[in-house]
């Protein structure tokens, strides 16, 4: 059981945000940093010149840890479209296509339809986000994201009183991922979906990121937009999205589907429900070489608690 906690995004001083012009020169924040050795180790890379700025209204940090290295963020992922290794999407995502693009809306809206990513961007002022996340396998990340509420964008299709659950599916193309074809294609049912509850999609900390670091996403970081959902384990936040449905029952999920015992469909960050094959109860932060205590909601009880008050975590785990 939960008790009521207060709903409210806590006010970071100042002094406390991470300057822009420090989190973009990697060199001289990784100097100044407690990850410096390790980033060391793992060397530099060039940014993609070609890579857009995007413009920001305003800023949010939810954490005073200091955002990872750009090479950890966009080097070290899961994305199981274009591989099973940690690098391969990096290795691999080159060859996807991330425009032109289109999304469709079905279900439960008034608004239903297909549409160009220019129009679901265009309406929405563009904020960077400062978020930890935790991936179930145990590693974390603090990344600075570029986008926008969920709700904001959801509201704009006009949900009915039958949209109790939203749905959001991953683009299908095997040509230009090769984890969607050949022997890789068995590793899951192909395309990707993952699915919230209304209250979830719609609240604040939910958020549609179609860029990091400033820049537009890279391919391997689920361009050109991607839910991002910070109390969760990294899975929920799905990458290349094409479909958004809202429906009145709870839809089955990519990996609640394939392992119900292991990753359940709420999947919050909690270090009192052990995966199967492993303890929840601490992670290791990339970059630092001591693990640390996993927070409940990830940090973000404060502000998501009471969406799951009276029901019993261990089993809508």
């Amino acid at each position: 059981m939960i008790r009521k906690v207060v709903r409210r995004i806590p006010h970071i001083p100042s002094s406390e945000i991470t300057p822009k012009s420090i989190y973009l020169d990697r060199r001289a924040f990784l100097s100044a940093s407690a990850v410096a050795l390790s980033a060391l180790a793992i060397g530099f890379e060039t940014r993609d010149a070609s890579a857009a700025t995007l413009p920001v209204t305003k800023k949010l940090v939810t954490t005073t840890d200091p955002p990872s290295p750009y090479k950890t963020v966009t080097t070290y992922n899961n994305y199981y479209e274009f591989g099973s290794d940690k690098g391969d999407p990096a290795k691999y995502a080159s060859a996807f296509r991330p425009k032109p693009w289109s999304v469709a809306v079905e279900g439960a809206c008034r608004k239903p339809g297909i549409y160009i990513l220019e129009d679901v961007l265009r309406p929405h002022p563009l904020e960077e986000r400062v978020y930890r996340h935790r991936c179930v396998e145990g590693w974390s990340i603090v990344v600075p994201w570029i986008g926008f509420p969920l709700g904001d964008l959801l509201k704009r299709f006009e949900p009915t009183g039958d949209a109790k659950f939203v749905e959001f599916v991953t683009v299908m193309r095997p040509a230009e991922m090769p984890g969607q074809r050949g022997l890789l294609a068995a590793l899951l049912p192909w395309p990707y979906n993952e699915g919230l509850r209304i209250d979830e999609a719609m609240h604040a900390l939910t958020l549609v990121a179609v860029g990091l670091y400033g820049e537009e996403l890279p391919n391997q970081n689920g361009a050109p937009l991607r839910l991002v959902v910070p109390w969760k384990y990294g899975f929920k936040s799905i990458k290349s999205i094409v479909k958004i449905n809202l429906v009145a029952a709870q839809p089955p999920t990519t990996w609640s589907r394939e392992g119900p015992a292991e990753y359940g469909f709420y999947s919050n960050v909690n270090p009192h429900v052990d995966h199967p094959r492993w303890s929840q109860a601490t992670e290791h932060r990339i970059g630092e070489f001591l693990g640390r205590p996993t927070l409940m909601f990830n940090g973000y009880a404060e502000q998501v608690a009471h969406l799951y008050e009276g029901m019993d975590l261990r089993v809508n785990f």
